[in-house]
């Protein structure tokens, strides 16, 4: 018995899309874009908080500059108020009685809430040696003033001078200063008068000295003239003193 070898066998394709070489590739699928990385949005809200904290602290400092000017324009005006005030007492004569040669002591009484210190001395008669001799409102004579808190001081002295007979010599008037701790005495202030006079004739020259000063613990304060034979010791006409702001 003859078998039938004829089979037949299923055929098998893999079919290509694009078999022909004029076909195009296929299009790209669109995509969301990436998103931020984590480090650069860091970066930025960093650069945004740096400049915030920038701007901070110019505007705080321009605030402590203008709280700065405005404080010291405050305290020169209250500084010139005080001197005015000053002034007014030594032009009328009525310096607070309780004021002493040497400062530091309780202060005076006083209407004003700021309770300040001051030293007011007047000549003392016949006398011809220097430093001047003072005399202090209680009635104790010294040479000068003794300081015993450091802080700032108006100081001022005046000084008549008069003569019966006129003369080339210069009148010279110095309030000067001394402390332990220097070896010399340093000029405050000086004044310096030639030509006060005419020949053959009486004379008279008043001579008024006044400035701030920072003063130290322990400096003491003296006056000298050019002749204390030529000095007017009458008590409106000569004195010397301070007065601390």
């Amino acid at each position: 018995m003859q078998q039938n070898l004829n089979y037949v066998y299923p055929q098998i394709f893999w079919v290509d899309s694009c078999a022909s070489p004029t076909c195009a590739p296929p299009a790209p699928v669109a995509s969301c874009p990436p998103p931020v990385p984590e480090r650069r949005r860091r970066k930025q809200s960093n650069t945004r908080d740096g400049s915030r904290l920038c701007f901070l602290v110019v505007f705080l400092l321009a605030l402590l500059a203008l709280a700065g000017v405005g404080l010291g324009m405050f305290k020169i005006v209250q500084l010139q108020k005080d001197l005015a005030e000053l002034r007014e007492q030594i032009s009328t004569g009525h310096v607070p009685s309780s004021a002493e040669k040497r400062l530091g002591e309780p202060p005076y009484p006083t209407t004003r809430k700021v309770i300040k210190k001051a030293a007011h001395l007047t000549g003392k008669a016949d006398q011809k040696a220097l430093p001047l001799e003072w005399v202090t409102t209680l009635g104790h004579a010294g040479s000068g003033l003794a300081i015993n808190e450091t802080g700032l001081y108006f100081v001022y002295s005046k000084v008549f001078f008069r003569g019966k007979v006129c003369s080339s010599q210069a009148l010279d008037h110095v309030v000067f200063k001394r402390n332990p701790a220097y070896p010399t005495s340093q000029v405050l202030m000086e004044d310096k008068k030639l030509n006060y006079c005419a020949a053959g004739k009486m004379w008279a020259r008043g001579s008024y000295l006044g400035a701030l000063f920072n003063l130290t613990k322990s400096d003491s304060l003296y006056v000298n003239v050019s002749d204390a034979a030529l000095v007017n010791f009458e008590e409106s006409k000569t004195f010397f003193g301070l007065y601390k702001l």
